[in-house]
């Protein structure tokens, strides 16, 4: 692979996303960012990881936290920062990787490279695996699928442009639900190869 490939996957909670992502990874033989991201921070700032962990794709809590003049006092904000720094250092170094949510498509849109996708799912197919997941009831399953897409969507949105989940702001939005999930895998890796192939044919 002569030129960088990023994959930025964002994801509904219960599609599969995750698998989907490390799937991808381990076929093109990338690094996959996600929670692991925190450790590198904490080492390079000298940071309790467990602390950074907390705050980890959390939205702001308004109530608690305010932004005067585009400065937040919110841990949280200061965490996805550096995450975001993260990414654009990996990036502008020319490296190749999977990541996972983080706000991805949005923070990495002018690298070269950049493959965005987003996995969604029907209510059903992210019910049943909600519930093989440790939920005990679909009561409880429906609360988590709601409580943490709502999460996902409010960090994205409190520092994208673009909605989460908007189908205008990826290359490519699938439902996991029609071909599973290696299934969707497979397309998805299929897909990548056109593009990166595509890339190649375009060069002079």
């Amino acid at each position: 692979m002569s030129e960088p490939l990023i994959v930025a996957l964002g994801r509904e909670f219960g599609s599969g996303g995750h698998e989907i992502a490390r799937s991808l990874a381990k076929r093109f033989s990338l690094p996959l960012y996600e929670k692991n991201m925190l450790e590198a921070i904490a080492q390079t700032r000298e940071l309790d990881v467990e602390h950074l962990a907390r705050y980890d794709e959390q939205p702001k809590n308004r109530l608690m936290y305010r932004t005067v003049k585009g400065f937040s006092n919110a841990p949280g904000d200061a965490l996805a920062q550096m995450q975001f720094q993260y990414l654009r250092e990996q990036a502008d170094a020319g490296r190749s990787f999977v990541v996972v949510g983080r706000c991805a498509e949005e923070v990495l849109r002018d690298r070269p490279g950049l493959v965005s996708i987003f996995v969604l799912a029907d209510r059903d197919f992210k019910l049943t695996r909600t519930m093989e997941r440790g939920a005990e009831t679909t009561g409880e399953a429906l609360a988590i699928m709601t409580r943490e897409d709502r999460r996902r969507r409010l960090y994205h949105d409190q520092f994208c442009k673009g909605k989460w989940g908007d189908a205008r702001n990826y290359d490519l939005t699938v439902n996991s639900a029609r071909l599973g999930i290696e299934g969707t895998a497979n397309i998805l890796a299929q897909y990548i190869h056109a593009r990166t192939s595509q890339g190649e044919a375009d060069k002079p």
